[in-house]
């Protein structure tokens, strides 16, 4: 097992964060890249043009040649796609263009078991269990099945997993679930009630009332005259200091004559 691989930024093994993960602080990662983490695989990815154009020339040649040699033998099946991989291509790809390594000790990982790689090679996604204990997965409809009803609160999330032969299995807190699918429910397609009809009242004015009169026919307002007073005492002005005087544009000559 290898300890690193040489890529490009291609989302399939680096991705852009989220906002939401950006303000939890989280490090984006893929499907591809949890699964190296699992098998303590660093993904390094190509940072200068040259390195980039390095690992395209290396993708090109192996999607090009691989193809067609394929195609030529009439190889349509996974099993025999794979045994032909180990067997004739990687060994002649390898002693054509491998080179001896710079120290002859080998930094290979071990190889893990076929029950590992079954629990590293899937799929997996979170999903929020909703109040009738339903979860959507890929416009499937999955009912969960807890053991009890305080087991897997609703709201909390859960992990579905799915491998390549298509089997799916319910984690939560790393307990497995049991579930089934079922149908997608009716959606309610009615429109929503009217609303009933209020009764409306109409008042209508009196034959006396005031509106109802011309202005021909209403009394005069009349200021009385005894409630009004002089006003004596009362200053005019805001400042205490212009109280009483008057300004005018001959008052700063006036005022100079006066001191002199």
């Amino acid at each position: 097992m290898p300890r690193a691989l040489y890529t490009d930024w291609k989302n399939v093994y680096i991705r852009q964060a989220t906002p939401a993960e950006q303000l939890r602080g989280e490090v984006p990662v893929t499907q591809f890249g949890r699964m190296c983490q699992k098998l303590n695989i660093r993904i390094i990815a190509a940072s200068s043009p040259q390195a980039k154009g390095r690992v395209e020339r290396n993708h090109g040649t192996h999607q090009d040649r691989l193809i067609k040699k394929m195609r030529r033998k009439g190889i349509d099946r996974y099993e025999a796609a794979n045994e032909y991989l180990e067997n004739e291509y990687l060994p002649e790809h390898n002693r054509r263009f491998a080179r001896p390594p710079a120290k002859p000790e080998d930094y290979h990982g071990r190889k893990p078991t076929t029950r590992e790689l079954r629990q590293i090679f899937r799929l997996e996604t979170e999903r929020t269990i909703s109040n009738d204990w339903v979860i959507r997965y890929e416009g499937r409809y999955l009912q969960l099945q807890p053991r009890n009803r305080r087991y897997g609160p609703t709201k909390s999330k859960v992990l579905v997993c799915e491998w390549e032969d298509g089997t799916m299995e319910v984690y939560y807190r790393g307990q497995r679930m049991e579930f089934t699918q079922i149908p997608e429910p009716a959606r309610n397609t009615s429109p929503p009630p009217m609303p009933a009809a209020r009764m409306v009242v109409v008042r209508k004015a009196k034959k006396d009332h005031p509106w109802r009169r011309g202005y021909q026919n209403m009394k005069p307002w009349i200021l009385k005259t005894e409630t009004v007073g002089p006003l004596v005492g009362i200053r005019t002005s805001a400042s205490p200091y212009t109280a009483g005087r008057r300004f005018s544009a001959h008052s700063n000559d006036n005022n100079k004559q006066t001191s002199t």
